[in-house]
C-alpha cells in the first residue's frame, strides 16, 4: 500500500498523512451558503473532496466526512427580501437545488451535513468561552474576536500585520477595539433571523459557525479541514484563531487542504464578462460525469480552466472508456490498480491517475478482462464510470427510449420490405434527434451523438 502524502496549507509543504486515530479519519469541508444556484466554481471543492473521501475509505476502516450548509447569512437575507419570500423557503429550495446538481456529478453525500440554524446553541457556547477567557468582547450588542489577544493571528494565511490591516475585507466600525477584530455575534432587528443570547437577540457571524459545527461533530482536534483557496483569508484564518482560543491546548485541524480557483474560457468567472456559469447551466450542456472529469483533469491545487472544448474532450474520453467496458463486461477488481492508487496517494494527482485509466482502457479494448476490471475499480475511486455502458451511450434519453425503439423497429421493417427510402428517412429523423444508429449482426443499437 503506497504512503498517502497530502499538501498541508498550514505548513506549506507535502506531508505524510498520519491520522489521529488510524481507525477513524475525520474531516470537515466548508459547504455552500444557500441563496442561489451553485456555480461551476462551487462544484470544484465538492468533486475534489468527494474524491479524497473515496480514497480515504479505501485506505482506512472508518471515515467521517462533515460538510456544512450555511443557512444564516446577510446574502440570504438580502436575496429573500428581493424575492419577497420567506428566508426558510429560499434556503430550503436552494439547498435542494444544490443537492440535485451535485448528485449529477456522482458526489456522495457527506456523513453529516449540519446547518447553522440547528447549531445556534453550540455557537453561543463557543462565544461564551471566548468572552470568558478574554479573547472576545461585547460592544453595542455585538461580540467581537480580539485579534490582538492571539499573537499568531496572520500566521495561517502568511500575512504580515500590515497586510492584514490593508487587505482584510472587514467592516470598520467605531465599536471595534482594532480594525481587524471580527464579528462573532451581531444584533438582529425584528425582520431578520435572530435567537436569544446572553448579548441580546441576534445571529452569528460567518466564521464562528464552522468552528462550532466542526467541534460538535469532530471534536476539538481533527484530521483534515478543506475548502477553496479563496477561504484561506479571512474565513479559515479566523476559524483557526477562534478555535484555538476557545479550546486551549487543542490543534483544531492538523492538516489543511485548499483547491485552486477556476476560470471559464481562460478568464476569471464574472457576470460582467458574460462567462458566469452555474452548475445547472453546465449540466444542460454535458452529462455530470463529463463535468466531473473536467474538474479532475487538473490537479486540485492548480488553477483550472473550464471550457466547452474541455467538456467535449471529456465526453470523448468517457465514450472511449465506456466502449472498453462494453467490450469486456464484468465486475470491478477488488483492488485499485497500482498506478492509479499511487497517483492518488501523491497529493491527489488525478491527472496522473487519469493517464493510467487510458492505459487500462487500451488493454481492455484489446480484450483484457483484468484491465477492464481495473478500469471499473479506478472509476469507483474517482467517481467515474458508475453506470452501464448502454446507459452512458443513451445519454439520459431513457424517457425517449420507447419512441426511439419504435422508430428503429419501423426502420427494420422498412429494410426487410426493401423500402430503403423510408429506412433512410427514419435514420435521418433519428439523427435529427441526436441519435446515432449502429447496425451489426445482432441487430441495431443506438446511442446519443
Amino acid at each position: 500500500m503506497p504512503e498517502l502524502r497530502l499538501h498541508n496549507s498550514l505548513t506549506r509543504q507535502k506531508e505524510r498523512f498520519v491520522p489521529l486515530d488510524p481507525g477513524h479519519v475525520r474531516l470537515y469541508v466548508c459547504g455552500p451558503t444557500v441563496y442561489d444556484l451553485a456555480h461551476i466554481g462551487n462544484a470544484r471543492p465538492v468533486v475534489v473532496f468527494d474524491t479524497l473521501v473515496r480514497l480515504l475509505r479505501r485506505l482506512y476502516p472508518r471515515v467521517t466526512y462533515v460538510r456544512n450548509i450555511t443557512d444564516v447569512d446577510d446574502k440570504i437575507n438580502a436575496r429573500a427580501a428581493a424575492n419577497h419570500e420567506p428566508i426558510t423557503a429560499l434556503t430550503a429550495r436552494t439547498a435542494a437545488d444544490f443537492h440535485a446538481d451535485i448528485a449529477a456529478l456522482n458526489a456522495l453525500p457527506p456523513d453529516e451535513e449540519p446547518r447553522v440554524t440547528e447549531h445556534i446553541a453550540d455557537i453561543i457556547g463557543i462565544i461564551e468561552r471566548l468572552v470568558a477567557n478574554g479573547h472576545a468582547y461585547v460592544a453595542e450588542g455585538h461580540v467581537l474576536f480580539s485579534v490582538a489577544s492571539f499573537p499568531d493571528y496572520g500566521h495561517f494565511s502568511g500575512r504580515s500585520p500590515d497586510e492584514l490591516q490593508a487587505g482584510a475585507r472587514i467592516e470598520v466600525a467605531p465599536y471595534k477595539r482594532d480594525p481587524g477584530d471580527f464579528v462573532l455575534w451581531k444584533p438582529s432587528t425584528a425582520d431578520l433571523p435572530g435567537w436569544d443570547s446572553p448579548w441580546g437577540r441576534g445571529r452569528p457571524g460567518w466564521h464562528i459557525e464552522c468552528s462550532a459545527m466542526s467541534w460538535r461533530y469532530l471534536g476539538e482536534t481533527f484530521d483534515i479541514h478543506g475548502g477553496g483557496a479563496d477561504l484561506i483569508f479571512p474565513h479559515h484564518e479566523n476559524e483557526v484563531a477562534q478555535s484555538l482560543c476557545a479550546f486551549p491546548g487543542s490543534h483544531f485541524a492538523r492538516l489543511w487542504m485548499h483547491n485552486g480557483m477556476l476560470r471559464v474560457n481562460g478568464e476569471k468567472m464574472s457576470k460582467s464578462l458574460g462567462n458566469f456559469l452555474t452548475l445547472r447551466d453546465a449540466l444542460a450542456k454535458a452529462p455530470g460525469e463529463a463535468i466531473r472529469l473536467v474538474l479532475l483533469r487538473t490537479q486540485y491545487r492548480a488553477e483550472l480552466d473550464f471550457s466547452d472544448a474541455a467538456l467535449d474532450e471529456a465526453r470523448r474520453d468517457l465514450d472511449r472508456w465506456y466502449r472498453a467496458l462494453e467490450r469486456c463486461p464484468g465486475e470491478p477488481a477488488a483492488e485499485i490498480p497500482a498506478p492509479v492508487l499511487e497517483a492518488l496517494c501523491d497529493d491527489l494527482n488525478t491527472p496522473k491517475a487519469i493517464a493510467a485509466l487510458h492505459v487500462l482502457a487500451d488493454s481492455a479494448m484489446a480484450g483484457e478482462a483484468a484491465a477492464a476490471a481495473g478500469l471499473r475499480a479506478s472509476g469507483q475511486v474517482l467517481g467515474l464510470l458508475q453506470q452501464e455502458p448502454s446507459a452512458w451511450f443513451r445519454g439520459g434519453m431513457d424517457d425517449e427510449a420507447a419512441a426511439i425503439e419504435a422508430l428503429i423497429a419501423e426502420r427494420a421493417g422498412a429494410r426487410k420490405a426493401r423500402d430503403f427510402a423510408r429506412a433512410d428517412a427514419i435514420r435521418k429523423q433519428l439523427e435529427g434527434m441526436g441519435i446515432v444508429l449502429e447496425d451489426n449482426a445482432g441487430g441495431t443499437t443506438w446511442r446519443r451523438a
